[in-house]
């Protein structure tokens, strides 16, 4: 498929036109020739073009993921995906800024962008460009009223149970206190985006879990964990090492959580969620001083103590990936690519 096939691919959408002008921007700065062909349908799909391309008479291909947008979900999705797949891995987007253009790098991760930006090491090509900063800065894209508010709370947990989705209304609505109509409007908007089957008689089924995770965790950070924030504390030194914190009272979440999981990060900072009329139980029983500039968050609990929400001490794995792919960091993302492949690769595979 050529690059004018991209452009008058419909289904592609934005993408092709993100595609076709990253490609483009790309052969601004190498005498390529390439082509590319829209993927669609496979299982565990993790990208959504092939470019084959020729340069300096050497022949490859990449396995092109597009986003419209780049985020630190994105991004973190890009490490986890780029040797899943059967060519080199590929991201296109259309911009990537000096910060993420150099994670990317770290990470071993190629990508290019609609402004110039880019970082190819595909032999006889290394290219590794930033700074290009577009003409004129776009809006942001508004989110569905779906990823915007307490909806995301209803949204989580499907996620993590998803036979939830034939519960009433009215059982969702007291396990994440919310009102009764943000359950409805949460489970139309679910249907409507193609997220829930109903098939009548034989109840709802949960569809496109992993892309409504991806969803989540891209929303999550800016419009749920800010509204959860009961105060900031600091606690002395490693206080959190030697704690087996009783999930009554709260539950580990971020890095302390992911070291726990994994025994591989060194914690920056320390996030806990508990129940809000549990906070000053919490705060005496690890001395913790309130501290607006503290490494020790506290948020509130938004899902019922209880199986399916978190083993023991810890949240549920997508929550803990949550809150490393939203401090952004090298060392967490890494970590968070760890807690993808060993707790939720499988569970989304299930799909």
């Amino acid at each position: 498929m050529n690059k004018e096939n991209i452009e008058h691919n419909r289904t592609a959408g934005n993408e092709a036109d993100i595609l076709r002008q990253a490609m483009e921007a790309l052969k601004a700065l190498a005498p390529l020739e390439y082509e590319a062909e829209p993927v669609r349908g496979l299982r565990d799909q993790r990208y959504d073009y092939i470019v084959r391309a020729r340069v300096f008479g050497k022949e490859f291909a990449w396995c092109v993921e597009v986003k419209n947008r780049l985020t630190k979900a994105a991004e973190l999705q890009a490490l986890i995906n780029k040797d899943k797949t059967r060519h080199p891995f590929l991201l296109a987007t259309g911009y990537v800024p000096p910060e993420a253009a150099a994670r990317l790098h770290d990470g071993g991760i190629q990508f290019i962008d609609t402004v110039g930006n880019a970082f190819v090491n595909q032999p006889p090509l290394l290219i590794f460009v930033k700074g290009n900063r577009p003409e004129k800065e776009e809006p942001p894209v508004p989110a569905a009223r779906l990823f915007k508010g307490v909806g995301l709370k209803i949204a989580y947990l499907l996620l993590c149970r998803p036979e939830l989705v034939d519960r009433p209304y009215r059982d969702l609505a007291e396990m994440t206190d919310v009102a009764l109509g943000t359950v409805n409007g949460t489970l139309t908007e679910l249907v409507q985006k193609g997220f829930i089957l109903d098939m009548g008689k034989k109840g709802k089924k949960l569809l496109g879990r992993k892309t409504l995770f991806e969803r989540w965790i891209a929303a999550y950070p800016d419009y749920l964990k800010p509204k959860l924030l009961l105060g900031r504390f600091r606690g002395d030194g490693d206080w959190w090492k030697d704690i087996q914190m009783d999930p009554a009272l709260a539950q580990w979440g971020g890095e302390v959580a992911a070291a726990k999981l994994t025994g591989y990060l060194k914690p920056g900072t320390v996030t806990l969620y508990a129940d809000k009329n549990r906070l000053a139980d919490l705060v005496i029983a690890n001395r913790l001083k309130k501290d607006p500039q503290g490494n020790v968050e506290i948020l509130e609990r938004f899902w019922p103590p209880g199986n399916g929400f978190g083993e023991g001490e810890t949240v549920h794995p997508i929550l803990i990936y949550a809150d490393l792919a939203a401090i952004g960091e090298q060392r967490t993302m890494e970590t968070a690519r760890m807690i993808y492949e060993q707790h939720l690769d499988r569970y989304f595979g299930q799909d």
